[in-house]
């Protein structure tokens, strides 16, 4: 512990309490996937139905990922992220209370899951703006790595746990995730800036910022590459709306198994962080992103193909540990390449795009399932991430060459 205490990132006290509150509302966002995947898929016993809830929690960031970029950039930052965490667990209770007296339904399932997906919509670019002013520009790589960690943590856990809880019932679950969720917005309250947020100019509207923030992505020509390639690759190789399917029908598992089919890529993730947070990515940054792509895509393939529980997991691991470093570079360097005034606006960007990625991804992997059938679906997904790299390296040949991360503009 003396070695933790002497670290001069976990020095910013700040740090710690944003790297707790990301714990607690990773972990209640991975027990609201579980339970919401297992209620539809018991409910439908459909893929399209599970394709359906990432497309409900991908709508509110087509529609309102504009405003909550304006939003980071020109209000506190701090009370943003506590409020829109505080909507999702509004939307946790209810779907608790909804459990508990038997009153669920598709419907309401999905209504909730959206708005929902309207908190995550002004969480993510507000939390991703938040954290550079939290500490030393010169330790952002760490804690873009320490935050990454704090995120696979719960994603370790949080989806083990509820799986088993859900045997008790949807309901328990739910309200173990709202619990967690009034911690996260207890710690993001606490946190305090160590220097003075720089606000976008006032006047204009949040399209007109967002545009801003738009050219600025189009201009530096790295930054629209490493966002791009991040979302068609996970776009494509993404399986994790299948995961109830794989599960259930190929591997033979009840919910406790679609917990660890969902906590394995978390195991491969969290010990990348870790590793990467002790030692950061200095040299050849371009190169180790685009193989860890490519890794990302062969795992993706070996899990489509497997039949044992044991090496779709080892999949999962790999497939985890290789999305890591593509998140913790893509993380750092766009913060570090994008001036103060405009993170909010440039996250609302790359939040965009994520969602694009991971919940447009799990309807695009409903609809192949769908139509070609679970394994082919997800074959070909693991073939189409490993197409993009190879594209992408063509398209964007600065990126690829890349060899340290900027500075940043302190």
């Amino acid at each position: 512990m003396a070695g933790v205490a002497a670290d001069p990132l976990f020095a910013q006290r700040s740090f710690v309490r944003f790297w707790v509150a990301r714990i607690a509302s990773a972990s209640g966002y991975q027990m609201l996937t579980v339970a919401v995947a297992w209620q539809v898929w018991d409910l439908t016993r459909s893929a399209m139905a599970l394709g359906l809830v990432g497309l409900v929690q991908f709508l509110p960031k087509l529609a309102l990922m504009p405003m909550a970029g304006n939003w980071a950039d020109r209000f506190d930052r701090r009370r943003l992220v506590a409020a829109a965490q505080g909507l999702q667990w509004l939307t946790l209770v209810a779907l608790a209370l909804a459990s508990g007296f038997r009153v669920d339904s598709l419907p309401l399932i999905y209504a909730l899951v959206l708005v929902n997906g309207i908190g995550r919509t002004f969480e993510m670019p507000t939390s991703q703006a938040l954290l550079p002013g939290l500490v030393p520009l010169r330790l952002l790589p760490r804690a873009v790595a320490m935050v990454a960690s704090a995120f696979q943590v719960a994603t370790i856990a949080a989806p083990a746990l509820a799986g088993f809880l859900y045997a008790h019932g949807p309901q328990v679950v739910h309200g173990i995730a709202a619990a967690l969720f009034a911690l996260a917005v207890a710690m993001v309250l606490g946190a305090r800036p160590i220097r003075e947020q720089a606000r976008a100019p006032a006047g204009r509207s949040a399209w007109q910022n967002f545009v801003e923030g738009l050219a600025f992505v189009r201009r530096e020509k790295a930054v629209l590459g490493a966002i791009s390639l991040d979302m068609m690759a996970v776009l494509l190789g993404g399986a994790t709306a299948l995961l109830p399917i794989v599960a259930s029908e190929i591997l033979h598992t009840g919910a406790w198994g679609l917990g660890l089919l969902r906590s394995a890529p978390a195991v491969g993730a969290l010990a990348t962080s870790l590793w990467l947070a002790r030692h950061p990515l200095e040299r050849r940054v371009g190169p180790r992103m685009f193989a860890s792509v490519a890794i990302f895509g062969v795992a993706t393939i070996i899990f489509g193909l497997s039949t044992e529980l044991w090496l779709s997991m080892v999949a999962l691991v790999v497939l985890g540990a290789a999305d890591m470093v593509s998140m913790v570079f893509r993380g750092a360097y766009i913060q570090l390449a994008t001036p103060d005034a405009m993170r909010g606006r440039v996250g609302a960007v790359n939040g965009l795009f994520i969602g694009a990625s991971n919940q447009l991804g799990e309807f695009e992997s409903g609809v192949t399932a769908a139509w070609f059938g679970t394994v082919p679906a997800i074959v070909l997904g693991g073939v189409g991430t490993l197409l993009v790299a190879a594209v992408w390296m063509r398209l964007f040949p600065s990126l690829a060459r890349l060899d340290r991360l900027p500075r940043g503009d302190a």
